[in-house]
């Protein structure tokens, strides 16, 4: 059992090492104490949770960031970093279907995403998922594949 998200991504990433094809796999752990109010998460390559906050304030949770699951040849331990939220903050999840484009940079993508949870932060998790998800995507659809959680806190 894994007492945070950075010891549970080394956790998958022996799991990773003897599989094939994993060294390149990505992945977010995040951990919410709702009686501290306080998320911790630690990301293996994969982008950004994002904190929405109650007054539009968009952070984006990457002071934890470390390479893809199996990429390092003997691993070592992983960074984690908390911070707090306020009752009614969103915690978004998502893959980088959801924000990368070809010949655009990634920046741009993760602007693009901040701005339109900002613009539609008072939905409900759903309804804003379905938004986020609407204004994002393609119009000739997704060529990666596309997840997004979206938690109200």
């Amino acid at each position: 059992v894994a007492d945070g998200p950075a010891k549970a991504l080394n956790v998958l990433g022996r799991y990773a090492h003897v599989v094939d094809g994993a060294e390149s796999a990505t992945a977010v752990a995040t951990f919410i104490d709702f009686d501290r109010l306080v998320v911790t998460y630690s990301s293996a390559g994969h982008p950004p949770p994002v904190l929405l906050h109650h007054d539009g304030r968009v952070e984006f949770l990457d002071r934890a960031t470390d390479p893809p699951l199996d990429a390092r040849p003997e691993p070592r331990p992983r960074p984690q970093a908390s911070i707090g939220f306020a009752p009614g903050a969103t915690l978004v999840l998502y893959t980088d279907g959801l924000i990368e484009r070809r010949h655009e940079d990634i920046d741009t993508g993760l602007r693009r995403l901040a701005d339109a949870l900002c613009r539609h932060r008072t939905l409900d998790p759903e309804p804003l998922a379905d938004t986020v998800l609407r204004e994002l995507l393609p119009p000739g659809g997704a060529t990666d594949d596309t997840a997004l959680v979206v938690v109200r806190l």
